[in-house]
């Protein structure tokens, strides 16, 4: 990922590349980046918009122009990701991550959670094996807390219900 803006997210590939030929081919894409325990994953629908954006890439990018000097920099394109769905999820504080779904465009949200259902006794089992202790055990039901949610499925694993 070298560029977004409001509406999408851009990143570029040399045209002579096997994945090159695979996003032209499946005009989908399935891209993770991690800096500083901070990991952002999104999965969609991409378009090859040519050399549209890559210098706004270069000049955000800088080490880029080393890579691709003077004119070689004809050798790439930029794919627009323009519909996709993901996930935004910090670890930096391990004791206590946050996660979030990111949507681009018309995307629908898909939501991956563990839900707890209208069985729930109150045990507190769950609880117990939480890593992020993130289930509110002061009601029954019990409630996943979602942005803290490592969705390990312990709670599951454990529940009798």
């Amino acid at each position: 990922m070298m560029y977004y803006d409001e509406e999408s997210v851009y990143f570029l590939t040399a045209k002579g590349k096997a994945f090159y030929d695979q996003l032209m081919e499946q005009q989908y894409v399935a891209i993770s980046a991690t800096k500083d325990k901070i990991a952002v994953t999104l999965r969609g629908k991409i378009k090859n918009i040519g050399k549209k954006n890559l210098d706004i890439m270069f000049k955000k990018n800088p080490y880029m122009k080393k890579i691709y000097p003077g004119d070689t920099k004809d050798a790439i394109e930029v794919f627009q990701l323009y519909e996709a769905q993901g996930e935004y999820f910090d670890i930096s504080n391990p004791s206590n991550i946050v996660r979030d779904t990111i949507t681009i465009g018309k995307a629908e949200a898909v939501q991956t959670r563990y839900f707890v259902g209208k069985d729930c006794i109150g045990c507190k089992l769950c609880y117990s094996v939480c890593p992020q202790k993130c289930i509110d055990i002061s009601s029954v039901p019990v409630v996943i807390n979602q942005n803290h949610c490592l969705h390990c499925g312990r709670c599951a694993e454990i529940c009798p219900g």
